[in-house]
C-alpha cells in the first residue's frame, strides 16, 4: 500500500501538528474551541466544521466525541457549571445556620469560579440565546436551576422556622438573592449597560450581600411586618 492509499486518521486535520496530542485532551480542546466560537459568532452561525477547524481536528473527529452540536452545548454546561450546581445544592441542603453567613462564602466561590472567561461564557451564552433556543434554557434549568433553587428555598425556610432570619416567602427570597446577578449579566451582555468601572461582579456581590444581610435581620419584638392587603381579582 502506498502512502497515498493509507487510511486517513479521522482525528487529523490538514494542518495537524506533527506531535500527537493525548486523546483524553481532545474533548476539552473541542469544548474550548466551541465556546470561543459560540461567543464570537453565536450558536446558530457556528458549524461543527468550524469547531473542528478551530481545534485542529477533522470534522469526523468531532463526532467521535460528540454526536451533535447540541451534545457539545450539553457538555459545555456540564463542564462549566454542572459540578458547581451540585456543590451548591449539597451545601444548601446540609446547612442549618444563619444563611447570611453562608451566602457570602458561596457568592465569592462562584465569583472565583466564573472569573475564567470560558466558564462565564456558558451562562452568558444561555442568557443570550434562550429566547430563540428554548432547548438551551431547558437544559440549563434542568441541570442547574432545578437543583440549586429548591435547595436554597428549603434552607431559607429552615432558617425562618429557627428564627434566624425574618419570615417571608422563601421562594421569592431566592429570586431576590439570585435575580440581581442575572440582571447584572443581562444589562451587560444584552443591553450593553455597564458600570463605569466595568462589569465588576465582585462589587455587585458585595453591595448585594450588604443590603440583603440587613434586610434579612430578624424583626425585634416591637416590630411587625405590615399586613398584606387582600387581593381583589
Amino acid at each position: 500500500m502506498s502512502q497515498t492509499d493509507a487510511p486517513k486518521d479521522p482525528e487529523a486535520s490538514n494542518d495537524t501538528p506533527k506531535f500527537r496530542r493525548r486523546k483524553e485532551d481532545r474533548p476539552n480542546e473541542l469544548l474550548d474551541a466551541a465556546i470561543d466560537l459560540f461567543t464570537e459568532k453565536g450558536f446558530d452561525r457556528t458549524r461543527v466544521a468550524d469547531i473542528a477547524e478551530r481545534a485542529g481536528l477533522s470534522k469526523g473527529a468531532v463526532y467521535l466525541y460528540f454526536s451533535s452540536k447540541t451534545a457539545i452545548i450539553e457538555a459545555l454546561v456540564e463542564r462549566a457549571v454542572g459540578g458547581m450546581a451540585d456543590e451548591m445544592a449539597a451545601t444548601f441542603a446540609d446547612f442549618n445556620g444563619d444563611p447570611r453567613l453562608l451566602l457570602g462564602q458561596v457568592a465569592l466561590h462562584i465569583e472565583a469560579k466564573i472569573s475564567d472567561p470560558r466558564i462565564f461564557a456558558v451562562p452568558k451564552l444561555v442568557v443570550r440565546e434562550a429566547a430563540t433556543h428554548p432547548q438551551l434554557a431547558a437544559l440549563y434549568r434542568t441541570r442547574v436551576l432545578e437543583k440549586v433553587l429548591p435547595a436554597a428555598t428549603a434552607m431559607f425556610a429552615r432558617a425562618m422556622d429557627a428564627g434566624l432570619i425574618r419570615r417571608t416567602d422563601p421562594e421569592m427570597l431566592v429570586r431576590c438573592v439570585f435575580g440581581p446577578v442575572i440582571m447584572h449579566i443581562l444589562l451587560d451582555e444584552v443591553f450593553a449597560v455597564r458600570p463605569a468601572q466595568g462589569r465588576d461582579l465582585r462589587g455587585l456581590i458585595e453591595t448585594h450581600l450588604m443590603l440583603l444581610s440587613e434586610g434579612l435581620a430578624p424583626l425585634s419584638p416591637s416590630e411587625s411586618l405590615p399586613e398584606k392587603e387582600p387581593h381583589n381579582g
